[in-house]
């Protein structure tokens, strides 16, 4: 068998309308993924519903809910191979609504593609989308300069545009010289899959190339143990199956294993990923496990495994650098909305603001501000109403980035930069 290719997983953001769905369709049909037949059936159906030119994005916006109303509302994965790597393409909504998905698809991205419409160019989200990309830890980021088609394929247009993403980018601390700048139409497939030769000013990659050009994820093997459980089964003759992606660390099949909060402890009998079974897992893989002495009634979703000797930290408060999305009117003392981290969602109260910085530096603007508004970057206490995993970012990532959400909508994304735990 030979050596699979290494995983990534990448982002499609950037402003509503603005051709994600149709980039990643027109992607996946030139990469041989999806069947000519199925296009022309879905053009001659956009054309009756008086949506042409959106038959590329229906290959993302399967629902039908998002046909009707023409935008993306739930996050897709597809995959797709390069040379060097299976690509996971998470297609991220770029609807206001729908910001939710978009954190959940963001923070399991390890690079995104911004996607820009060359006539438009920067717009609230896209603002938005680049900053909260930032604060979820995607490092890596290719830039899709679409609807090149609408400017008749100007260079002088090009450039103008560029300059203003490059402006909001270096602003956020993206490095400009890493980022590549790549005009497209995504809707005749300019420079997606294949060259253009409408652009002969362009010499740079096209999309399909730039992804062979990310660095691969960090795979934390050599970090503690950190599985957030998705979903617990009982499966008659097998016992208790938690479900989950491991984040960090590696599983054995004999491994001694607790649950945090619940502080229940137990053996691993046997592993399996996509029905195969396995001796151990590794970071990134999506796994059941069965559980001896674990019942399912005492471990739940949003809690998380780790190993006896250095088990996941159930946090008493912590401190996390936060950016506030949006918010009616403002942040204050005893504020109590809802954390998403990882798989776990606990109403958490802010009892210290304790600095406004600037988002861009991390330079101190206000000691213990009044209260937080939109826009505004800062460093909080917050305080779980129930025991929470949580860990430090620089030690577990993943668990330690966060979205903070009331009254439907992301008021605010953060990262965890210290924990007092409860024992």
């Amino acid at each position: 068998m030979a050596k699979e290719k290494e995983h990534i997983n990448v982002a499609i953001i950037g402003h509503v309308d603005h051709g994600k769905s149709t980039l990643i369709g027109r992607l996946l049909y030139e990469a041989g993924q999806i069947p000519p037949h199925i296009i022309e059936q879905y053009r001659k159906e956009a054309e009756q519903k008086g949506k042409a030119t959106f038959e590329f994005a229906w290959v993302m916006d399967r629902l039908k809910e998002e046909r009707e109303r023409g935008v993306t509302i739930d996050v897709a994965h597809r995959k797709i191979e390069t040379n060097k790597y299976i690509v996971t393409i998470i297609d991220c909504p770029g609807h206001r609504d729908f910001i939710k998905n978009m954190i959940t698809g963001t923070s399991q991205a390890d690079a995104a593609i911004l996607v820009v419409d060359v006539a438009e160019c920067v717009q609230p989200q896209t603002k938005e989308h680049v900053f909260l990309a930032r604060t979820l830890g995607i490092n890596q980021i290719i830039v899709a300069m679409n609807k090149m088609d609408r400017v008749n394929y100007d260079q002088k247009k090009f450039e103008e545009c560029k300059e203003k993403v490059a402006k909001l980018l270096k602003l956020v601390g993206y490095k400009i010289e890493e980022v590549p700048f790549i005009p497209v139409s995504a809707y005749y497939g300019d420079n997606v899959y294949k060259r253009s030769d409408k652009m002969p000013w362009y010499n740079g990659p096209t999309i399909f190339e730039a992804f062979d050009m990310l660095k691969p994820p960090v795979k934390l093997i050599d970090k503690p143990l950190r599985i957030p459980i998705q979903d617990v089964y009982s499966i008659k003759g097998v016992g208790t199956v938690p479900v989950g992606r491991v984040e960090s660390g590696v599983l054995r099949v004999g491994d001694k294993v607790i649950f945090e909060p619940p502080g229940v402890v137990g053996e691993v009998k046997s592993i399996e990923m996509h029905h195969e079974p396995l001796q151990e897992a590794k970071p990134g893989d999506n796994i059941g496990f069965n559980v001896r002495g674990v019942s399912k009634k005492d471990i739940r979703r949003g809690d998380v495994t780790g190993h006896l000797d250095n088990p996941p930290t159930v946090a008493k408060d912590f401190t996390a650098q936060i950016i506030v999305l949006q918010h009616p009117t403002a942040i204050t003392v005893g504020y109590t909305p809802v954390v998403h981290a990882h798989t776990a969602q606990v109403a958490c109260r802010f009892v210290e603001l304790q600095k406004k910085i600037d988002p861009r530096t991390g330079a101190v603007k206000e000691e213990n501000p009044q209260f937080l508004k939109t826009g505004d970057a800062a460093i909080v206490k917050l305080e779980p109403t129930r025991p929470m995993v949580i860990e430090r970012v620089k030690d577990i990532p993943p668990l330690g980035r966060f979205a903070v959400r009331d009254m439907g909508m992301t008021i605010a994304a953060g990262m965890v930069i210290d924990v007092t735990p409860r024992k």
